[in-house]
């Protein structure tokens, strides 16, 4: 799992934990409940997928990813504020999928926070439907706010 992958002008490459202040800069710019540096760490160490999307040497986004037995977990997706909307998310979903079927993974799970429209949006467009839900599952301003489950079966995925 370390070959680059040049696509229309960015690069894809694992993680390294050199690049931990850059994630958590992001992280803490796109959610108000950030992952910490534990997180990404176990992340690391444990060995999930961690790959980061560059262009021009900058990050521009970072997804992290479980597999294993047959099955991927996207567990992290982000993309810088001033990359959103550039097609950049819709890439590096792509590319965790396209990895989980190298992978040998059969299905893609996912959880989103009911509030995140855009987010729903691209999982929606990458075929990823709706499976279920997760009641108070992320920390939230008042209380706590539901997630929805979605699966793709990568034997079904167009991507």
């Amino acid at each position: 799992m370390n070959a680059i992958i040049k696509s229309n002008q960015a690069t894809f490459r694992q993680c390294q934990i050199e690049d931990l202040a850059e994630l958590i800069a992001i992280e803490k710019q796109v959610y108000r409940f950030p992952w910490s540096t534990g997180i990404f760490t176990d992340c690391l160490r444990v060995g999930y997928y961690c790959v980061v999307l560059e262009i021009d040497g900058r990050i521009v986004s970072y997804g992290i990813m479980s597999v294993g037995a047959h099955e991927a977990h996207v567990l992290n997706l982000c993309v810088d504020p001033a990359y959103q909307q550039l097609g950049y998310g819709r890439m590096m979903l792509e590319h965790l999928v396209k990895t989980a079927k190298r992978l040998n993974a059969e299905l893609c799970l996912l959880e989103v926070r009911e509030s995140n429209s855009r987010a729903i949006r691209l999982y929606h467009a990458a075929g990823f439907n709706q499976i279920g839900s997760r009641k108070n599952y992320y920390p939230a301003t008042r209380g706590r706010e539901d997630a929805i489950i979605y699966a793709i079966h990568l034997g079904d995925s167009h991507l």
